[in-house]
């Protein structure tokens, strides 16, 4: 051995590998903080050019730096800002469902077991709501229930991983609550006592929008390297990708073809579907109804991010056991749920390009907006006063 081998060997740390993965960490998560504060500059001055009066720049900063993609909060304040731009309640005239029976469009009443499962689609205010539910359980007395952080989010299990699941929340003294991100099992099928249901959706497009900055944000892949060491760093190229370019160039992560398995939990039926092989396709009938016979038979209601307060008022109503409550607790708590998985680093994506990835998305907006009209047809079967 030479003698610069010996010195190497004499001077070098044993653990140098370790190092040069918490450097290179720090510096990654550097160079994506000083790209975004670089895009969300550009953004604003952007904007001031376009639009001098100086409206829409201060919406579209707020739209940058403040915007929470996973948080109710959001939604809601957003909704509450431009109603004057947006029909209330989705567009949808309530005074057609107001001589509906709500016991009608109350499934919960045919589940004898008081467990629920929340079966949480991502990006969707999901852990928000989880925290609204842990808070809830001490109000309302239920035990709180919630699945373990995984290496892999597999929402497709075998039939043993599905019974096994199923016999876990089977043994949960009613009355509780068990979340997980999971495509819906039919209890019944393993010969136990169907749970109620419930569950929340978004915008399709919107979504996929928000998981794609999502998993690009510093504190999430180093959240996720902290939890699991032996997860391989994403490279610096695939950070710094925005969504307008990953669309126009055709990369593949942002091309919706039907039919296609995808890995990133862009098909939103998927998890109302269920664990069938078939509702795996993107964007396919039969995922889409599927989903839709599943929620009208098996979920108590299916809240709507965008329309905060009318989601609350129908769970309170429809699922008072674990929901009784709900709208005070979050809006006088409401700093606290806005602080949940907030995502300060995502960009404003143009309408352009959201026309152009919404062509793709057909069935699963149909979707989107069957879960809407059902939700506000249970809202307006209540007949409860307006409210200004």
């Amino acid at each position: 051995m030479t003698t610069i081998g010996r010195l190497w060997r004499q001077y070098v740390p044993a653990r140098v590998s370790e190092l040069l993965a918490v450097i290179s960490v720090t510096s990654t998560c550097m160079l994506f903080i000083h790209t975004s504060h670089l895009q969300s500059q550009l953004a604003v001055y952007t904007n001031h050019l376009d639009d001098p009066t100086g409206v829409h720049q201060a919406g579209s900063s707020s739209a940058f730096v403040g915007r929470a993609d996973a948080d109710l909060t959001s939604s809601a304040q957003k909704e509450s800002s431009t109603s004057h731009h947006k029909p209330k309640y989705g567009g949808f005239n309530l005074e057609e469902f107001r001589n509906i029976d709500p016991m009608t469009l109350n499934n919960s009443v045919n589940h004898h077991k008081l467990t629920l499962v929340f079966n949480r689609v991502p990006k969707v205010g999901s852990q928000s709501t989880m925290e609204l539910l842990r808070a809830l359980s001490y109000k309302n007395g239920f035990t709180f229930h919630k699945d373990r952080p995984q290496k892999v989010e597999n929402i497709k299990l075998s039939e043993r991983e599905q019974k096994r699941l199923v016999q876990l929340v089977d043994v949960f003294r009613p009355p509780s609550v068990y979340v997980k991100h999971v495509c819906y099992i039919n209890f019944t099928t393993f010969g136990v006592t169907q749970p109620l249901y419930v569950n929340m959706v978004r915008d399709p497009v919107e979504r996929v929008i928000s998981w794609y900055y999502y998993v690009r944000a510093p504190w999430y892949f180093v959240e996720r390297k902290q939890a699991f060491p032996e997860l391989p760093l994403p490279s610096a190229m695939w950070l710094r990708k925005d969504y307008e370019t990953c669309v126009l160039t055709g990369d593949r992560e942002c091309q919706y073809n039907e039919g296609d398995e995808r890995p990133d939990f862009a098909q939103l039926t998927e998890f109302f579907c269920g664990q069938d092989k078939k509702c795996t396709g993107f964007n396919t009938e039969y995922a889409l109804q599927k989903a839709k016979e599943n929620v009208e038979k098996h979920y108590s209601v299916v809240g709507v991010l965008e329309d905060l307060n009318t989601t609350l008022t129908v769970l309170e109503h429809y699922v008072p056991r674990f929901f009784q409550g709900a709208k005070d607790l979050y809006w006088n708590e409401v700093q606290r749920f806005s602080k949940v998985n907030r995502n300060i680093y995502k960009p404003p994506v143009p309408d352009r390009i959201k026309d152009i990835v919404r062509k793709n998305f057909t069935r699963e907006i149909e979707f989107y907006e069957f879960c809407k009209r059902r939700m506000y047809m249970q809202y307006a079967a209540l007949n409860l006063p307006e409210t200004p």
